[in-house]
């Protein structure tokens, strides 16, 4: 598979503060890529940076083999959906989606042909004539894609567009925008702090921390095997236990849990747990080591998915733990007292 963009080293420093250090990374045509990261990490920065909206201080980005380095940002071959989506009130959805081919200077039968196309696939067809204030939340995220769409860029960057939506919204969008973008195999760089979105839509996902790319890999690798520490806690839930002693094939850690040692190479300081690491009630066959009892503090249902807050009785610790969906464990509640058990496939170490 082609890259469609390259980026080699890419720096920005305004004046004191470095906000994007040395990224190099590429990007599949037709892929959809995210950038996953904190508020302040570099992300946008670096979106506008490839959109040609903010110059680089060092390093060089490519687009089909053509470096975009001093290229403004109106002949770069990309096009860019911000949060606030920027649509233009006084104008209808026609108006708006067009806006883009007129300014072209494109004949109108070429405009209308291109604007009922784009507003077909992204369903808003019998919308043309309605203001974009009488739409809806995600009917507007729709006008707004098509309108970048619509001018057949190579890539379309994507600025948290979904962080202004309800979250039942925000679920319904991310399905559709992936669906959208395999349809039209336009290639997708999407910015955005929501590991749910990144993960959901992504071919692959870059996890970005102060400036830098801790991870690029494919969603399920970046869950199951983190890299570094900053992965392991960022993307999804874990829970982080602190060393104490290392002891031959065994380890402490600083709650009084004494774990075996196997499968782990090397001395870590951390482990991270995720939740569905833990098994209740195991009976797998489990050393005593292994096995620890804790006290049900809160059940926590969320529709399909159901999580414990428990207390380690020895040590006294807070875990939270995924429950499996089925009715071995529907009457488990508060107070209750249960054995778990760790499954060390879902055990990480730094």
């Amino acid at each position: 598979m082609s890259k469609i963009l390259e980026i080699k080293n890419l720096t920005k420093k305004f004046k004191d503060f470095t906000a994007v250090k040395k990224v190099s990374f590429d990007v599949d045509e037709g892929g959809f890529f995210s950038i996953l990261g904190p508020s302040g990490c570099g992300k946008t920065t670096l979106l506008r940076m490839i959109s040609g909206f903010i110059k680089e201080s060092h390093g060089e980005i490519f687009i089909r083999g053509e470096s975009m380095n001093g290229i403004p940002p109106e002949h770069r071959p990309v096009n860019i959906v911000f949060q606030s989506l920027a649509l233009f009130p006084m104008m209808n959805v026609r108006e708006n989606v067009a806006f883009g081919l007129k300014r072209q200077k494109l004949k109108k039968a070429e405009v209308d042909d291109r604007v009922a196309d784009m507003l077909a696939r992204v369903s808003l067809q019998g919308f043309e004539k309605k203001k974009v204030t009488e739409l809806s939340g995600g009917q507007r995220q729709r006008v707004a894609i098509a309108r970048s769409l619509v001018m057949k860029p190579s890539i379309l960057l994507l600025d948290e567009p979904l962080g202004a939506l309800d979250r039942k919204l925000r679920e319904h969008m991310k399905i559709e925008l992936k669906l959208l973008q395999k349809e039209l195999g336009t290639t997708f760089i999407y910015i955005t702090h929501d590991q749910s979105e990144a993960l959901v839509m992504s071919d692959k996902v870059a996890v970005m921390n102060k400036g830098r790319f801790e991870q690029i890999d494919t969603p399920r690798n970046l869950y199951k095997n983190p890299k570094t520490a900053f992965v392991a806690g960022f993307v999804g839930e874990s829970n982080r236990l602190e060393l104490k002693d290392r002891d031959g094939d065994f380890i402490t850690t600083k709650n009084g849990w004494r774990l075996e040692k196997q499968g782990l190479d090397f001395n870590p300081e951390v482990l991270y747990v995720r939740p569905e690491a833990f098994i209740l009630a195991p009976t797998e066959d489990l050393t005593g080591i292994n096995r620890f009892n804790v006290k049900i503090k809160t059940v926590l249902f969320d529709g399909s998915n159901t999580k414990v807050s428990a207390i380690e009785s020895t040590s006294g610790a807070v875990i939270l733990i995924s429950l499996p969906q089925n009715a071995k464990f529907e009457n488990l509640k508060e107070g209750d007292t249960v054995e778990v058990g760790i499954n060390y496939d879902n055990l990480k170490c730094y």
